[in-house]
């Protein structure tokens, strides 16, 4: 097994899809894996350490395992079938390991609330491991052309729906997310009126 830690989370596909990027310090491999909004948003306030004023779904759980004396002791990426990752968590209680599966987004926000060791299978990174340009090179291949770095949304030839795509984007790639819940919810008035 290889452990990894979340090096990067980034907004794809015209503000649909995010991938989080797990990496090993002893690998040069990269694990992109591709999560949806509400558990990359998770994992953000997570990494930035941003206060919410009521638990999300994994700090509620992780408070239910608390109480119940239940530690998170490891998430492993351990699989991999018809492009669709698989996980599972590792819990200690009274003395006795339990495992349990689980989406690899949700595995790696409740690692993050744990301090919890994250691994990847090898096999795994064997299967799906990249290996990513360097520092230098990095802006280049997680922005490209037609990502947000680059989109004006000034731009006269985009619609009012895409200029406020553009905005949604950049307001969650600069981790704005109280912008990027009232874009979202603009977006989804005027997506629903036409």
């Amino acid at each position: 097994m290889i452990l990894v830690e979340v090096a990067n989370t980034f907004l794809v596909n015209m503000g649909k899809d995010f991938v989080i990027l797990l990496r090993s310090s002893d690998d040069e491999r990269t694990l992109p894996i591709s999560i949806g909004q509400l558990e990359a948003q998770s994992i953000a306030i997570t990494l930035n350490k941003v206060p919410f004023p009521r638990p999300l779904t994994h700090d509620l759980f992780k408070s239910v395992l608390t109480e119940l004396d239940c530690k998170l002791v490891s998430a492993v990426i351990c699989e991999l079938t018809d492009e669709t990752f698989y996980a599972k968590l590792l819990f200690k209680i009274k003395g006795k390991t339990i495992e349990a599966d689980s989406r690899p987004s949700d595995a790696i926000a409740l690692a993050l609330r744990y301090s919890a060791p994250i691994y990847v299978e090898e096999k795994v990174m064997d299967a799906a491991g990249v290996i990513l340009p360097d520092e230098s090179e990095k802006e280049e291949f997680t922005h490209p052309e037609n990502n947000i770095s680059n989109a004006d949304d000034s731009d006269p030839s985009l619609n009012p729906l895409e200029k406020l795509q553009k905005k949604l984007e950049r307001a969650v790639l600069e981790e704005r997310y109280e912008d990027a819940a009232e874009l979202r919810d603009e977006i989804d008035k005027m997506s629903n009126s036409n």
